[in-house]
């Protein structure tokens, strides 16, 4: 099936993933400029009606550029704020929506109302399936490594039973944070890298300087997997754990129960404020660096990867 027209002028195949306080106008509109998908949570303006001003920023400033923007919704039930949130983004005619934590017929029939394009997030086939029954255009696949709420499936296993049946849009997430990985990711059938972690670590990120730091200077090892801070299991670096007074390595298991996705969860110590959510890509990150030239970055490693596959294989 052929991508919808919105994607047609990406200067690279990357979704920037949405993330709770870090993703501000500012990094929306640098990732939008660079030729990528950028987006945020709707949940990152504060109050609610910050919302309306990000978006007539982000349209404004964006405006002419081959790459679209989204915003990411909360589906679950604790989302107090989904249906207003929802409406402002109708006012805007938001291209792309990026739903979580629970597919919505009804949400996902507004956003067509108005002609815009629903991508949800899955960690499974079953999701899936689910997802796509209920009206998604096309899905993100979750795997396991990605970032704060990762799944736990390998991405070849993901990949392979979601493309068994479904052959709309594709996004990979997990751990890709190189442009080797995001060829990798469509060469088992992804059409879209889902990247996170590497724009943490960028000169128009809405993270302190300590976090940003601790991106770099960390690797995969230094990444725990733990449901206790939102009540289901998600990626965090390590060093904030121990900041806040944990164990990292001792951790009890959350209260699925307990799940609020609008607070940054149901302890003192906040996810994502004070324990903070990376991915296991990270090692491949090595400085701070403004989001331009991280995009160019990774489109010459592409790019690289590219041509290298093609003379291994005697193509090129």
């Amino acid at each position: 099936m052929p991508l919808p027209t919105l994607f047609s002028s990406l200067r690279l195949p990357v979704i920037a993933a949405p993330m709770f306080i870090v993703s501000n106008p500012e990094l929306v509109i640098a990732q939008v400029r660079a030729g990528i998908v950028g987006s945020f949570p709707a949940l990152n303006a504060r109050p609610a009606s910050q919302l309306d001003e990000w978006l007539a920023r982000i349209t404004e400033e964006t405006r002419g550029c081959g790459a679209p923007f989204a915003v990411n919704m909360i589906v679950h039930r604790t989302n107090a704020r989904l249906e207003e949130d929802l409406a402002i983004l109708e006012k805007w005619k938001v291209p792309l929506v990026i739903t979580s934590l629970g597919a919505n017929t009804e949400v996902n029939d507004a956003v067509h109302s108005w002609g815009g394009i629903v991508l949800h997030d899955v960690i499974d086939d079953a999701f899936a399936r689910k997802a796509v029954d209920k009206g998604a255009d096309g899905l993100i696949a979750v795997a396991a490594g990605a970032g704060g709420h990762a799944g736990q499936q390998s991405p070849f296993a993901l990949m392979q039973e979601v493309r068994s049946w479904f052959d709309g849009p594709v996004a990979l997430s997990g751990a890709i944070a190189s442009g080797r990985s995001i060829l990798a990711a469509q060469a088992m059938g992804a059409d879209f890298a889902y990247i996170g972690t590497p724009w943490i670590a960028t000169a128009e990120a809405n993270a302190v300087e300590a976090y940003k730091q601790a991106i770099v200077e960390s690797r995969a090892a230094d990444i725990v997997n733990s449901s206790l801070f939102t009540g289901i299991h998600g990626n965090y670096l390590r060093a904030s754990i121990i900041a806040a007074g944990m164990d990292p390595d001792s951790l009890p298991e959350g209260d699925k129960s307990q799940m609020n996705f609008g607070s940054g969860g149901n302890m003192d110590a906040k996810a994502w404020k004070d324990i903070w959510g990376a991915g296991q890509g990270i090692g491949a990150i090595e400085t701070v660096e403004p989001v331009e030239s991280r995009v160019a970055t990774l489109l010459a490693q592409y790019q690289s990867a590219r041509n290298e596959l093609l003379r291994r294989t005697g193509m090129g």
